[in-house]
C-alpha cells in the first residue's frame, strides 16, 4: 500500500491538487479516467496550461499589516465568496454516481457556483431541485432553434441566472485517451477489461445501480437512434451500462458540435436570453471584443477547453492578458484551463481576470470522495489564495494587477 493510500485510510486528506489526482485515478477506472483526465493529440496544450502560470513571480511587500484577505468576487450579478467557480463538465455522472447534484451542493456550500454543462448526467431541473442557491448554465448551441429556445426558457424556469454558451467545439478534438478504449458498440468486456473493472468494483456497483453514466438530456434519444439503426442489444448487465454510457458518448460527439455557427447565431441567444450572457471558449481579442461590443454579452472566459480540442492552440494564461487589456474595461473576464494552485489564480487575477473556472481538480475530488471531496478541494484554493495573498501583503484579491507580477527569468 502507497504511502498516499495509507494516509486516505487514515482519515488524512490530500494535501494539494496532484495528490486528489493520485487519488481520483485510484478510484476510477481507465474509461473514465482517460475522459477526465486525457486531451488532444501530443497534450501540447494542456500541459501548457499548467506550466504558463510558472512563467511569473508573485511580488512580495514587507509590513502591510494584511492578516486577513477579502478574497470575494463577483460573476455577473452573483458574489461568490472565493474567485474561483467550477467549469461545466459533461457527463460527471462517469466519475461518481452523485454528479452535478453533489458538485453544486458543495459549491454553494463554499460560497461559489456550478456552470451546469448541457451534457450533463442530471437534468437541470433536478440539479436545481437539489440546491439552494442559483447556479450558471452552459449552453452548446446545436440543433435547430426552436430546441435550443426551448432548453433555455427551461433553463431560466429552473432558477439558473446566467449563461454562458461554449463556442470551441466545431468537432470534437482528437482525445487518444478515450480513443485507446476503443469505444466501440456493443462495448464488450474482453478478459482484460473484466480483470481492469473487477479492480474497480465499487465503480461497476454504482454504475449498474445508480446509471448515471451518460448524458441525461440525450440518453434516451441515443438509445432510440441506436434501436433504429438495429443496434444489437449488448448482452449482460456491465456491458450494457457501458455501451449505454458509450452510445450517449457518441451520440454526442454528433450533435455537439458547432461548425456552422456564426456571429448571428449569437446574436440571436441574446435576443432570446434575458440575463447576464458570456461567450466561452475564447483565445483571441478581436473575438473578445466582438461578443463584447457588438453582441452585448457581458463577458468571455478565455479557454482552449482544457485542452481538449485543438493542441498546439495558445494556453488560456498566454491568451488572457491581451484580451483583459482590450475589453476588462468593458466586459467581464474570466479563465480556465490549468488552474492547479492557489497561486494560479492569484496570477490570473492579477493579469486581468475577475475569476477562474476549474475542472479537473474538482472532478479529482469528486472521484476521490464524492460531495465531501469537491468541498475540500474548493477549500485548498480557498486557503492556499489566503495565504498567499497574507505572504505578498496584498489586502484584497481585486487589488491584483500586473504590478503584482513579476516575469520568471
Amino acid at each position: 500500500m502507497s504511502t498516499f493510500a495509507f494516509r486516505l485510510d487514515a482519515g488524512v486528506p490530500p494535501v494539494n491538487i496532484e495528490e486528489w489526482r493520485q487519488a481520483a485515478r485510484r478510484k476510477l477506472p481507465g474509461l473514465a479516467w482517460g475522459y477526465i483526465d486525457g486531451g488532444a493529440d501530443d497534450l501540447v496544450t494542456k500541459q501548457a496550461c499548467e506550466d504558463g502560470f510558472r512563467r511569473w513571480r508573485l511580488r512580495q511587500r514587507a509590513l502591510t499589516g494584511t492578516i486577513a484577505p477579502d478574497l470575494s468576487a463577483m460573476i455577473g450579478k452573483t458574489e461568490i465568496s472565493l474567485p474561483v467557480a467550477l467549469c461545466p463538465v459533461g457527463a460527471t455522472g462517469l466519475v461518481h454516481w452523485t454528479g452535478e447534484p453533489a458538485v453544486a451542493r458543495a459549491a454553494e456550500a463554499c460560497g461559489t457556483r456550478l456552470m451546469l454543462s448541457t451534457a450533463a448526467s442530471y437534468r437541470a431541473e433536478e440539479v436545481a431541485d437539489a440546491t439552494h442557491e442559483n447556479h450558471f448554465f452552459q449552453l452548446y448551441p446545436v440543433g435547430r432553434r426552436e430546441r435550443i429556445a426551448a432548453l433555455l426558457d427551461r433553463v431560466k424556469a429552473a432558477g439558473y441566472s446566467a449563461l454562458f454558451v461554449t463556442i470551441d467545439v466545431q468537432t470534437v478534438g482528437n482525445r487518444e485517451d478515450e480513443k485507446r478504449w476503443q469505444f466501440t458498440l456493443p462495448w464488450t468486456v474482453t478478459p482484460a477489461r473484466a480483470l481492469h473493472m473487477a479492480r474497480h468494483w465499487r465503480w461497476v456497483r454504482d454504475a449498474l445501480k445508480h446509471k448515471r453514466l451518460a448524458s441525461a438530456h440525450h440518453g434516451d434519444e441515443a438509445r432510440l437512434r441506436a434501436q433504429v439503426k438495429g443496434t444489437a442489444a449488448p448482452t449482460g448487465k456491465l456491458t450494457g451500462a457501458l455501451a449505454e454510457a458509450e452510445m450517449s458518448q457518441k451520440h454526442m460527439a454528433k450533435i455537439l458540435i458547432q461548425s456552422d455557427m456564426t456571429w448571428e447565431d449569437l446574436v440571436w441567444i441574446r435576443d432570446h436570453w434575458q440575463g447576464p450572457l458570456y461567450v466561452k471558449g475564447i483565445l483571441d481579442a478581436d473575438d473578445a471584443a466582438r461578443a463584447v461590443d457588438e453582441i452585448g454579452c457581458e463577458g468571455v472566459v478565455v479557454s482552449n477547453h482544457g485542452g481538449r480540442q485543438l493542441d498546439r492552440s495558445p494556453a488560456s494564461i498566454e491568451a488572457l492578458p491581451a484580451i483583459a487589456e482590450r475589453i476588462g474595461s468593458r466586459g467581464e473576464v474570466f479563465l480556465d484551463g490549468g488552474v492547479r494552485r492557489g497561486s494560479d489564480v492569484i496570477t490570473a487575477l492579477a493579469l486581468g481576470a475577475k475569476a477562474v473556472f476549474i475542472g479537473r481538480p474538482y472532478l479529482y475530488g469528486l472521484a476521490a470522495a464524492g460531495e465531501q471531496g469537491v468541498r475540500e478541494v474548493i477549500e485548498l484554493f480557498r486557503a492556499e489564495i489566503a495565504r498567499d495573498l497574507i505572504l505578498m501583503g496584498c489586502p484584497t484579491s481585486k487589488a491584483l494587477d500586473r504590478d503584482w507580477l513579476i516575469p520568471a527569468p
